[in-house]
């Protein structure tokens, strides 16, 4: 397993106090992050969500995308059942970086959709890698999930990496009119569920 167990200090949030693990992926020196609240160790499945890095979304509150809802979402949902994992993913833009995803947005204010402005870049419609998030279940010794996401890809990914993915929970947030095409372009051409 190419990833090691560096750190861990306290977080307070406003939802409620976890425990923050930092993982290093070794042969990308990249950095993710495991946030932990309550008892993971017991056999129950534990409600996780994978969240990939927005830093526009989470940070900057845009609203051309749903992530920054969906980020404080997940971290309401698994406070309210006082026990779950939220991972966060450090692979900004589905993993093409963040000037590139700067460089997909210009071609989106052009009339390019999320996945054809990708391809216009010479990317796949999703770059990222969820396999590092299954060696972080396996590491943290939790083996079976209650997966908040809307996106298929992640499950089978899981599934095929030994996670016991035993529900999907909806991640369900309110759209505006700078995100009602980016979110249809997610249902329409990558399959994401929208219903709950």
């Amino acid at each position: 397993m190419n990833l090691k167990r560096i750190s861990e200090a306290k977080l307070p949030t406003p939802w409620g106090d976890f425990l923050m693990i930092g993982f290093k992926e070794l042969d990308k020196k990249q950095d993710h992050l495991a946030l932990v609240l309550g008892d993971i160790s017991t056999d129950a499945p534990v409600l996780s969500r994978i969240h990939s890095e927005c830093l526009t979304g989470d940070a900057l509150f845009s609203l051309r995308c749903d992530c920054g809802f969906q980020l404080k979402a997940a971290f309401k949902q698994i406070c309210e059942e006082k026990r779950g994992l939220l991972i966060y993913h450090r692979q900004e833009g589905r993993n093409i970086g963040l000037l590139n995803k700067i460089r997909a947005y210009a071609l989106q204010d052009q009339g390019a959709d999320t996945v054809e402005a990708n391809h216009q870049l010479g990317f796949s419609t999703d770059e990222r890698d969820f396999t590092v998030c299954a060696n972080i279940y396996k590491t943290l010794d939790v083996k079976t999930i209650r997966l908040l996401t809307n996106n298929p890809e992640k499950i089978k990914i899981l599934k095929k990496e030994g996670i016991n993915v035993v529900q999907r929970v909806s991640l369900i947030v309110e759209s505006n009119p700078n995100n009602q095409d980016y979110l249809l372009t997610k249902k329409n051409k990558m399959g994401h569920f929208f219903k709950k």
